[in-house]
């Protein structure tokens, strides 16, 4: 069995909040038969108007701790830009900037960034989330705000075929989605090489966590919806 952690952060501007999510991979098949398992482990959202000067430290304390040394940092900076981005890989070590775009390719550019289409991120969680793929613990802070999100998240089909995305950067926050949709992306794609890879192989620092479980949450597959039994 195979473990890697992987953070999430979605970087808010002024109107918006900063949200960071720890995701736990655990792959019990590495010739990839059975797909992996995931557990989300920390979720933060930070108050409105935090400066980046007190959510970068924070951030680095978490990506630093013993267990999560190593482990990527997967950066939403479409809207900061790569100053605050500079000042997470000082602190924070391995940091995957990403820049989310209406295009239908991902791409990697000059300076090793990302551009990841709107699309690749939803479809990543939403196809981990309807294979009950994902478990989240009731006792995390944000956990209840998180599910409140979900709800309000929807996939629509236009006339054209053209998928648009709900609530997705528009109007309501959603930045506790997107923290975990980035994490579900990089993990889909890079799974853990070995036991000892990215911070996995070790006793988790969030192993204590309670109530781990989807149980109670209804996850509807055709609107992408999750309700609270």
């Amino acid at each position: 069995m195979l473990t890697q952690f992987i953070l999430g952060l979605d970087l808010g501007q002024t109107q918006d909040f900063t949200a960071l999510a720890v995701l736990e991979q655990t792959v019990t098949e590495p010739s990839g038969v059975t797909p992996p398992e995931y557990a989300l482990r920390h979720l933060r959202r930070f108050p409105l108007g935090t400066p980046y000067t007190e959510i970068v430290p924070a951030v680095a304390e978490i990506a630093n701790s013993r267990t999560l040394t190593g482990s990527p940092l997967v950066v939403d900076q479409t809207g900061v830009g790569r100053a605050v981005v500079d000042m997470l890989s000082q602190a924070a070590g391995w940091v995957v900037p990403v820049t989310i775009t209406a295009g239908h390719a991902v791409t990697q550019v000059e300076d090793r960034s990302w551009h990841v289409p709107k699309k690749e991120l939803v479809t990543s969680l939403q196809v981990i989330m309807q294979s009950r793929r994902l478990q989240i613990a009731r006792s995390l802070p944000d956990a209840a705000t998180l599910v409140r999100e979900l709800q309000n998240f929807q996939v629509k089909i236009t006339a054209a075929a053209n998928e648009t995305f709900g609530t997705w950067r528009d109007g309501q926050h959603d930045d506790l989605v997107l923290a975990v949709a980035m994490a579900c992306w990089w993990a889909e794609r890079n799974p853990p090489l070995d036991g000892s890879a990215f911070g996995g192989g070790g006793e988790s620092i969030f192993a204590n966590t309670p109530n781990l479980s989807c149980a109670g949450w209804k996850i509807h597959p055709q609107f992408f919806r999750v309700s609270v039994r």
